[in-house]
């Protein structure tokens, strides 16, 4: 039996329609006829013996099973013959080429800037693109091939998404500068059983923001819910309630003018592990494995990042 023989032409056009779920859509981003990436694809299928998409009249494709999964490896197989073209362009000399990198919403104003800033100084000539977004979208992104990296926290990643710690980051409590425990250093979750809360309002932060003060016995009582982390703040430092937080500015001062006092816990609670993720079974391109690198070796020295 023969090894099945297509062409870099007919995988591009695939992954087009696959992306696009639309012939006509692909049609119009390689620029050229619709035919031409139906036959291509209608090849590729024969070629390989399976059916990648299914047609519905006047409805589009969709993907079967086989599809989904072939669509992955092509656009693993894709970014690796643009590198390949690179390196024999380039041999030799930097790193070239784009970098699609995906951020946790709340982790990218602080975690972000200094990184991107040392990346751009190691490889000038790599374009980041960059896609902020929360935590089931990110997941998303890295499976469409969106993103090849993402940085997020290291909670409810699936059997299918590696990843690598690169930092964590302590819960502590955040009060008002007129709150009875704001001069301490330090409190106990227990302190603030009873008391109104501000709530991060994000999926899986606000189970997790829950389930740390429930795991201290402390049941909140949630005064206010808010998707924004500077919202969270101001809402704090004007005196609404407390709010529990991982992500800590230096600056104890909000968008708002007034303060928001963070305190430090004397509770034993777990880190979030902050990680950078990428799909399992993908080999990643250089400029990814470079970046990765980065992170491991940087993101954990607050010093040296915030020299950026």
């Amino acid at each position: 039996m023969s090894e099945p023989s297509f062409t870099l032409v007919q995988l591009r056009y695939f992954e087009a329609a696959a992306r696009h779920l639309s012939m006509t859509a692909a049609s119009r981003e390689l620029l050229v006829s619709q035919s031409a990436v139906s036959t291509a694809i209608a090849q590729l299928e024969r070629e390989l013996g399976v059916q990648l998409l299914l047609r519905h009249h006047a409805r589009g494709l969709s993907l079967t099973t086989a599809g989904q999964a072939f669509h992955q490896r092509v656009l693993d197989f894709l970014a690796h013959g643009a590198e390949l073209v690179e390196t024999a362009r380039q041999a030799g000399t930097e790193l070239v080429g784009p970098l699609a990198v995906g951020c946790f919403t709340t982790l990218a104003p602080f975690r972000l800037p200094g990184l991107l800033a040392e990346f751009e100084d190691r490889h000038p000539r790599v374009r980041v693109q960059l896609r902020e977004g929360e935590h089931s979208a990110l997941k998303a992104a890295l499976r469409s091939g969106e993103c090849e990296v993402a940085l997020l926290y290291g909670y409810d990643l699936d059997d299918d998404i590696d990843r690598v710690v690169v930092d964590t980051a302590p819960p502590y409590v955040l009060v008002s500068p007129g709150h009875r425990l704001a001069t301490r250093k330090k409190v106990a979750l227990a302190d603030l059983d009873g008391e109104p809360m501000v709530l991060l309002d994000l999926p899986h932060s606000r189970e997790y923001l829950q389930s740390v003060l429930r795991g201290a016995g402390v049941e909140p009582e949630i005064r206010h819910r808010t998707t924004g982390y500077e919202t969270v703040r101001a809402l704090v430092a004007h005196g609404h309630g407390f709010a529990l937080l991982n992500q800590r500015p230096p600056v104890e001062s909000t968008y708002a003018g007034e303060r928001a006092v963070p305190l430090a816990l004397t509770d034993e609670v777990a880190s979030l592990e902050i990680v950078v993720a990428w799909m399992r079974g993908v080999r990643l391109t250089r400029r990814a494995q470079e970046f990765v690198k980065l992170c491991r070796t940087l993101y954990a020295s607050p010093k040296q990042m915030q020299k950026h």
